[in-house]
């Protein structure tokens, strides 16, 4: 990267989809400046940046704004062809990482927040439905060393809140939806993320993640009543 380069992102510490945009430029050994949001109060400058979605997090590459992960990542890999290459030059191989890559966004991650913020059967249906997806997540990475083949990638970077974030939300929610025994390839391809240092660079600070879940969900529960 040249030095007259300007990359900054805009996030949100406890984010998965903020993380995964801060990974992909460690990997890439790009630096960049980090702006925290805070979403109760988000900044004119985010709305400035994202007037559409107002979200984090947003990637800004030399005075241009790119929201929302997954296109972020790409631009990331486009942008700098340095390794690792996120995305395979095979037109199929590319558009199966997109398609796992959607689906851990669009399934996973969307049924756990339902998982987070429901009770009784409609939290026990959730939880049943999140092991079946993570099933389907089990045997796509069963007998590799990562999902895109022998290095990290972009289905990797998409699924690295399994690392850390996921077994920070169970925890704080007092549930066992995931473990070793249930899941032991998705276990074998986090023992590889954890060796790589840029991986443990972006861990989620336990201690707060799980203080800053709990504060959210007493807030949704006094709110319900």
């Amino acid at each position: 990267m040249g030095d007259d380069e300007e990359v900054k992102v805009f996030g949100m510490w406890a984010s998965p989809y903020s993380r995964r945009v801060e990974l992909a430029l460690k990997l890439k050994g790009i630096p960049y400046e980090y702006i925290e949001e805070d979403l109760s109060n988000k900044s004119a400058l985010l709305i400035q940046h994202n007037p559409v979605h107002q979200k984090i997090p947003v990637l800004v590459h030399n005075g241009k704004s790119i929201p929302e992960s997954l296109v972020i990542l790409e631009y990331i890999d486009e942008t700098w062809r340095n390794n690792p290459i996120l995305l395979s030059q095979d037109p199929y191989d590319r558009a199966m990482a997109r398609f796992w890559a959607k689906f851990i966004d669009e399934k996973i991650l969307s049924t756990t927040r339902k998982v987070s913020f429901t009770t009784g059967k409609e939290q026990e249906h959730a939880i049943e439905e999140v092991t079946e997806q993570l099933k389907l997540l089990e045997n796509e990475v069963k007998g590799k060393a990562y999902f895109g083949g022998e290095g990290i990638g972009y289905v990797d970077i998409v699924a690295n809140f399994l690392v850390f974030w996921f077994g920070n939300l169970q925890e704080a929610l007092g549930i066992n939806i995931f473990s070793q025994h249930k899941f032991p390839f998705i276990f074998e391809w986090i023992q590889k993320q954890l060796k790589i240092d840029m991986v443990d660079e972006c861990r989620i600070p336990k201690d707060k993640h799980l203080t800053y879940i709990q504060t959210r969900l007493a807030a949704f529960k006094s709110a319900s009543k």
